[in-house]
């Protein structure tokens, strides 16, 4: 949905029905939309909390950054040590010795949420489970995950392990939107190995067909939890719930927020990234005009049937001057709804400009007393 800029509404937007959100059986839970990252739903977001085996998000995530990367290949074949066999809780069911290729890893620490799997893709990325847990943090941080704190690569019960409903929220949509193809295997049902067939924990897989990923995790500190997703005409929420009772309440709590989501808020993309959307007058400059656009997607997550109302405007600043280089900010673009500003986004220069000469600076600064500015 583009619009153009400056566009004229209604005046006034007929008031959006929206309804109280859910209040959920669950100590912490988030919904997000995964383009904008706007929370549409949120209680005791914040909380730190023991994330269960929904640290494997982050091992899964830090596997995909590694073959993204070209570091690590998923047809490696991981020989499985004493330690990822002797480990604890849910299993794959690899046998120590053994030589397991990534890729079934990788469904075996998602799917199957198997703890062995995880230490095993641990010590093949960086040696040690721990020093694959120094790296998720750097990991935790480089992606703003502020509350998160990484013990190990499975979520084992241990002193200082914790995160929050709205960091594991940051880590789903990294998943989603930096490794869409690898996101697939997040919807399988079920995998077998060593002749051993497994389901996919998440509930909501069988039940809503819109509902693709991601990851349940249970320990008794951190009760039952769910980071689940769901797609639907074009728009992708990511709900967190964390602390519920049973597998069957994270399911049913976590479809409560999903079916709120998506029933009564909607995301439309308004421009492109890269989208040149005006152009300003550069004083001094060998060019005379300069080509002003948006550096990133312009999305906005907003009560479902409210999107006639959206008005955008630009602010261009007065008196730019050369020399000016790609990137520099001259302006802002800004999206209301009704009366209210929901969203500003920086324009910058599409490409240098370099000085005009001796001449073209007196010419200009005549043309510029000229017009005032």
């Amino acid at each position: 949905m583009l619009l153009p800029i400056g566009l004229a509404t209604s005046a006034h937007a007929a008031q959006a029905l929206v309804p109280q959100p859910p209040q959920l059986a669950a100590k912490s839970y988030i919904l997000i939309d995964a383009i904008t990252g706007e929370v549409i739903v949120e209680m005791n977001a914040d909380d730190v909390l023991a994330p269960a085996s929904l640290t494997k998000l982050m091992t899964a995530y830090m596997l995909d950054y590694e073959v993204a990367l070209g570091n690590v290949s998923l047809d490696d074949q991981v020989r499985i040590s004493e330690k990822a066999w002797r480990t604890k809780g849910s299993r794959m069911f690899i046998q120590e010795g053994t030589f397991v290729k990534l890729e079934d890893l990788m469904r075996g620490i998602i799917i199957q949420s198997g703890n062995d799997a995880s230490v095993a893709v641990a010590e093949h990325l960086a040696g040690s489970e721990d020093a694959f847990a120094d790296l998720m943090n750097q990991h935790a941080v480089r992606l703003g995950m502020t509350q998160t704190h990484f013990r190990n690569s499975t979520g084992l019960p241990a002193e200082g392990h914790k995160t929050t409903a709205r960091d594991l929220a940051t880590l789903a949509r990294a998943i989603i939107r930096e490794y869409p193809e690898q996101y697939k295997v997040y919807s399988e049902k079920e995998f077998t190995f060593n002749k051993i067939r497994q389901p996919n924990r998440n509930k909501l897989l069988w039940r809503d067909s819109t509902v693709d990923g991601l990851k349940t995790g249970y320990t008794s500190e951190a009760g039952y939890c769910l980071v689940a997703s769901a797609k639907k005409d074009g728009q992708r929420l990511i709900s967190v719930v964390l602390g519920a009772a049973s597998t069957e309440a994270r399911a049913q709590e976590s479809q409560k927020l999903i079916t709120y989501g998506m029933r009564f808020f909607e995301t439309h993309v308004l421009y492109d990234a890269q989208e040149i959307l005006n152009e300003a007058r550069v004083w001094g400059g060998a060019q005379d005009y300069m080509e002003l656009m948006l550096e990133s997607e312009v999305a906005v997550t907003i009560p479902r049937g409210q999107a006639k109302y959206i008005k955008a405007t630009m602010d261009i600043n007065n008196g730019i001057e050369a020399p000016l280089s790609a990137g520099d900010i001259l302006g802002k673009l800004v999206i209301t709804l009704d009366t209210d500003i929901i969203l500003e986004r920086d324009l910058v220069a599409s490409n240098d400009i370099l000085e005009g000469g001796f001449f073209k600076g007196i010419t200009d600064s005549a043309k510029r007393l000229i017009s005032g500015e």
